[in-house]
């Protein structure tokens, strides 16, 4: 097994691992219960994301598609102007 990314939030870190799960690929969310201890432990470096060792290629580049997707172009509304409307 081999840790591939280290999400931003725990947020980010399960929406991936859902990602992945569509995709065939079984990841592991380590460090999950650590967040509580914020505060006294280190804020960077407590997520992470691991996959099996024969599906890390695959893993990676779905993950750097993912943070290179850009939002779908639509209009916005006068009265919400820079407000992401959904």
């Amino acid at each position: 097994m081999q840790r591939i990314y280290e999400p931003e939030n725990l947020m980010e870190g399960e929406l991936l691992r859902g990602m992945l799960a569509s995709e065939g690929i079984e990841a592991h969310l380590h460090g999950g219960d650590l967040l509580g201890g914020v505060g006294e432990l280190p804020v960077f470096g407590l997520l992470a994301l691991s996959v099996e060792n024969h599906q890390v290629q695959r893993a990676r580049e779905l993950i750097t598609a993912y943070n290179a997707a850009l939002p779908l172009p639509c209009e916005e509304p006068d009265s919400f102007a820079g407000v992401l409307v959904c």
